[in-house]
């Protein structure tokens, strides 16, 4: 990467205060570029989904896996629920998409909870083989009394496509029958999940993140506090493909002792550690076991770090001179935090990043782990909250004594309580990266890069007042 006309600006940069000239390019289309992310991960698009509670679970850990990315489970989450979360992932088809299931028995009021927890937002009913008998949509809930079973207004005999079928094939079927899904079955008619129309041509353009066997990725998180070492070989027992750990100030001497713990008590999986804004701060966790390194003090939409006490680094700054380091040491850097829109993407990785973390902007979808609420005007919204912040402590710390717990409230540097609505236009994560991704992959082609290390390799960047960064943004109610 380097400044336009070689001048290294004056003062630090955030995401909005840089741009990317066009190159001379002769990458013909979008889809010559590839994705797979230089950092040892496995990972097919640079997107690693931050380890908030509110955000990251199973659900959202499954379906980023499948079209390329990790998802980081949260580290206030009991060691048994880990395990239950990653053997969900482990399980889960690479490519159909996990059904929702009841039985024809069940109630609309039953069915009503459960549509919302996947973006096909549908039900599958099935028979006590494990058959589907009939499909329960959002459209059926309408009118229909709370109590009614399934069996009275569920659609019956449903279309199923064999699970033998690829993903284009499966398209063609659901577009031939003009239907929106379908239960995928196996050679026995037991239901292997569902396929939609949009997931088949999703199947067809991104490449699962997968593990040695075949099973789809997924990470997880482990704080500085206590036992480290002991904690993140019980998460690497439970079959985590990728240990982080972290806090919010990774540049401590306690971090240093816990990433060797860390790095003592796994093999040679990869570790992230996090989260430092300077070389210094990279160079010293690379010293003591980190893989690859989290970059990204206050640029979170939940994080009240920088107006609480004043500490930070405009983002793309930080992400420059982090990436500038860990790669003099073939290491790699995540950038965590300040993404608000696609461009963002682009930038940090343009600045030398591998991947991204994003966990705010994936809030309001279906898949993030909190429930889903209808305000009083129907809308659906989730609701988030920053890891440092009052409720997220009150989560970490259920296990110290009344007092402990009273303390540590005081010092909270995040909100605890945002209403992410849900999106009409984009409502599923995998919306979300489709955006992300058609943006990105257009990014590279104007630089002329066919993959992520060319990207930072070519990269032209220009600094812009805010009136430049306005003139970029769509007029979009007319003038």
């Amino acid at each position: 990467m380097r400044f336009i006309n070689d001048v290294t600006p004056g003062h630090e940069q955030t995401f909005s205060e840089v741009f990317l000239a066009p190159s001379f390019s002769d990458v013909a289309s979008r889809m010559d570029v590839d994705f797979r992310t230089p950092d040892g991960v496995g990972t097919s698009i640079p997107i690693v989904v931050a380890n908030m509670t509110a955000v990251a679970g199973r659900r959202m850990a499954e379906t980023v896996a499948r079209r390329g990315g990790v998802a980081v489970l949260p580290q206030d989450v009991e060691i048994e629920a880990i395990a239950d979360m990653v053997a969900s992932v482990k399980r889960a088809h690479r490519v159909v998409d996990t059904a929702l299931t009841l039985t024809p028995q069940d109630n609309v009021n039953t069915a009503r909870a459960l549509i919302y927890k996947r973006s096909h937002r549908a039900v599958i009913v099935v028979d006590d083989q494990n058959r589907p008998v009939g499909i329960f949509t959002e459209m059926d809930k309408e009118g229909a009394d709370p109590f009614t079973p399934l069996t009275e207004v569920m659609s019956e005999d449903p279309i199923v496509l064999p699970v033998t079928l690829d993903p284009e094939a499966m398209f063609n079927e659901l577009a031939n029958r003009r239907v929106h899904l379908a239960p995928v079955v196996d050679g026995s008619g037991e239901l292997v999940g569902v396929m939609t129309e949009q997931g088949a041509i999703r199947a067809t353009l991104y490449e699962p993140a997968t593990d040695e066997s075949g099973r789809l990725l997924v990470a997880a998180a482990v704080g500085i506090s206590g036992d480290a070492g002991t904690k993140a070989a019980e998460i690497a027992g439970v079959g985590v493909d990728v240990l982080v750990v972290d806090t919010a100030h990774g540049h401590q001497g306690r971090m240093m002792e816990a990433l060797k713990e860390v790095r003592a008590a796994v093999d040679d999986r990869p570790i992230v550690a996090g989260n430092v804004v300077t070389a210094a701060g990279v160079n010293d966790l690379l010293d003591v076991g980190a893989d690859i390194v989290k970059v990204g003090v206050g640029p979170g939409a939940m994080c009240t770090t920088r107006m609480m006490t004043g500490v930070g680094r405009p983002q793309f700054s930080a992400v420059v001179e982090c990436a500038e380091a860990a790669r003099a040491r073939g290491a790699h850097i995540w950038a965590d935090g300040g993404l608000r829109h696609p461009r963002d993407v682009a930038l940090a990785l343009a600045g030398g990043a591998a991947s991204v973390m994003i966990g705010s902007w994936f809030a309001g979808t279906y898949e993030s782990a909190a429930e889903a609420i209808r305000d009083p005007h129907g809308r659906v919204y989730k609701e988030n909250y920053g890891m440092a912040s009052r409720r997220a402590v009150r989560r970490r710390t259920r296990n110290d004594s009344r007092y402990q717990r009273a303390v540590k409230a005081l010092f909270e540097e995040g909100i605890s309580e945002s209403k992410m609505y849900l999106d009409p236009e984009a409502p599923g994560v995998e919306d979300l990266i489709d955006r992300i991704v058609a943006g990105v992959r257009s990014a590279f082609t104007y630089a002329g890069a066919r993959n992520i290390d060319e990207f930072h390799e070519r990269a032209v960047i220009g600094v812009q007042s805010m009136a430049g960064y306005s003139e970029g943004q769509p007029v979009r109610d007319g003038w």
